[in-house]
């Protein structure tokens, strides 16, 4: 027969894990709502930024290539990835602060039009939670202020969190890299990363004439 005082013990470490799992819950929905918000106001300010909603060809008299220049956690771009229906915000840098909003640009790595690597990462759970979805010879396209970039997803990989030859200079040739975490149902810290490679397509590639 068990003591009352047994008894007493377990309903009350049974309530703590219940309280406890309720708590975690609730704070999880929260910064899930939060960072939702915090996307749609980025997003908000993207569209302000760019030239329209919907891409638009890259001006052959433009100068390449171009001089893009951000403040760490300035919104400068929209991503779009139609095979996923993915409308997202783009941010410089890949700190939380950042990752919240949307797709951080990795800082030091290339822009549009820049011949070399152009680095966006985002979180598993929010921007890009389909990521896995995507497959070769599906559209990617990054507008910015001036121009809106069209690329051609070539391949995809699983690497090691700790793999630090994913971001690496590749010019005199552009890649667009995405990355998150991976798996992607994952709770907790991700031992993997789940990686995108994309080329520009052709019209990227105009020289200015």
């Amino acid at each position: 027969m068990v003591p009352k005082a047994k008894k007493l013990g377990i309903k009350i470490i049974v309530a703590l894990l219940l309280t406890c799992g309720i708590v975690i819950i609730v704070y999880g929905s929260w910064q899930l709502i939060d960072s939702k918000m915090a996307q749609a106001k980025a997003l908000d300010i993207a569209k302000s930024n760019v030239l329209s909603e919907s891409p638009v060809p890259v001006n052959a008299n433009k100068d390449y290539p171009i001089t893009y220049q951000y403040e760490k956690g300035e919104v400068f771009g929209v991503l779009l990835i139609p095979s996923i229906e993915a409308e997202l915000p783009i941010i410089e840098g890949t700190d939380q602060e950042e990752l919240k909003k949307g797709v951080g640009h990795y800082i030091g790595s290339a822009y549009p039009t820049q011949q070399d690597q152009i680095v966006l990462s985002g979180h598993r759970e929010t921007v890009f939670q389909n990521l896995g979805d995507l497959v070769v010879g599906d559209q990617i396209i990054i507008e910015m202020p001036d121009a809106a970039y069209s690329y051609e997803v070539t391949s995809t990989d699983i690497v090691d969190a700790a793999d630090r030859n994913v971001i690496r200079s590749t010019a005199p040739d552009e890649l667009l890299t995405l990355t998150t975490c991976y798996p992607f149902n994952f709770i907790g810290d991700a031992p993997e990363r789940y990686i995108i490679y994309a080329k520009p397509v052709q019209s990227n590639l105009v020289a200015a004439e």
